[in-house]
């Protein structure tokens, strides 16, 4: 009886591994719309910004599951993920990972009931990483940009729960600062695993994924600083913590060689956590609708 619950627990945890709860974090994108529009002290647009987080978060499980299924024999040549991935390295069986996949999917149909208007959001978020999954990202620069569209999604998903509009400086802005972050994920992969890793890092050379990062950061300040100045001026208090972030997780990814996750560089590093904890802190004292 202690072997059954024990082989249990561990299929369990191989199961919640291959969902890569750790990823979730970066379902936080859903969340500024809820906190730029000043939303966040209404009870009824809080519930509705994190139910789009939780289908988020279903919908990134999905991605990722089916991701690992495609590349399996890819992930058990490669010297971490084979032992990271629960597909590759053994933990899970494909028919286990297929039969979570469809749970993960029936879930999303939930959606329907509990936030309607993110379900076309979540759908379109699907069909581009299904796209990504087996297309999109042997493509150079098409995967980049892949990746950042769908933290785009996320804020638009933010927007779609609370019915509001979203300025367009957020959006350029949070895709200025996905594409850095995935300029960097890609310059780590190649630094770690050369260009055996995946078919698009042929093309790629870790000058140029430092120069799309540079670009791409500053994109990221500068549309950021135009954001505050144009419709949160209150909100300038935060550009220091912005800039820091910044340079800190540059420095997380050269010195302390993380990057590859972005999730699990920001998760590993306090000064990084607390910077982000502080930033939005910041954001909302600023926002608050009766401060002052």
């Amino acid at each position: 009886m202690a072997n059954v619950a024990k082989g249990w627990l561990v299929r369990s945890h191989a199961l919640l591994t291959l969902m890569r709860p750790r990823q979730w974090l970066k379902n936080g994108f859903v969340l500024a719309p809820l906190v730029f529009t000043g939303n966040f002290l209404n009870p009824a647009a809080t519930v509705q910004a994190l139910a789009a987080v939780v289908f988020f978060c279903v919908a990134a499980s999905a991605v990722y599951v089916l991701n690992d299924i495609h590349d399996i024999e890819l992930d058990r040549r490669h010297p971490q993920k084979s032992r990271t991935r629960p597909l590759a390295a053994g933990t899970v069986t494909v028919p286990m990972a297929q039969a979570l996949l469809v749970l993960l999917y029936c879930t999303l149909a939930l959606a329907w009931f509990a936030v309607p208007t993110v379900l076309p959001v979540i759908l379109a978020y699907l069909v581009l990483n299904i796209a990504y999954t087996f297309v999109l990202k042997h493509q150079p620069v098409m995967d980049i940009f892949s990746i950042a569209i769908g933290f785009v999604m996320r804020v638009y998903a933010g927007a779609a729960a609370l019915a509001v509009p979203v300025s367009n400086w957020m959006f350029v802005t949070t895709l200025c600062l996905a594409l850095y972050l995935a300029a960097v994920k890609r310059r780590q992969e190649l630094l770690h695993s050369g260009a055996e890793a995946r078919k698009s890092l042929e093309k790629y050379s870790i000058s140029l994924m430092e120069r799309y990062a540079e670009m791409s950061a500053t994109g990221a300040l500068v549309f950021y600083g135009m954001f505050v100045m144009a419709a949160k001026p209150q909100l300038v208090i935060s550009l220091p913590f912005v800039l820091y972030g910044l340079f800190r997780y540059w420095y997380v990814v050269e010195a302390l060689d993380g990057g590859e996750s972005p999730a699990d560089a920001v998760l590993s590093d306090w000064q990084l956590l607390l910077t982000v904890a502080v930033w939005v802190g910041t954001c909302g004292w600023a926002l608050w609708p009766d401060r002052g």
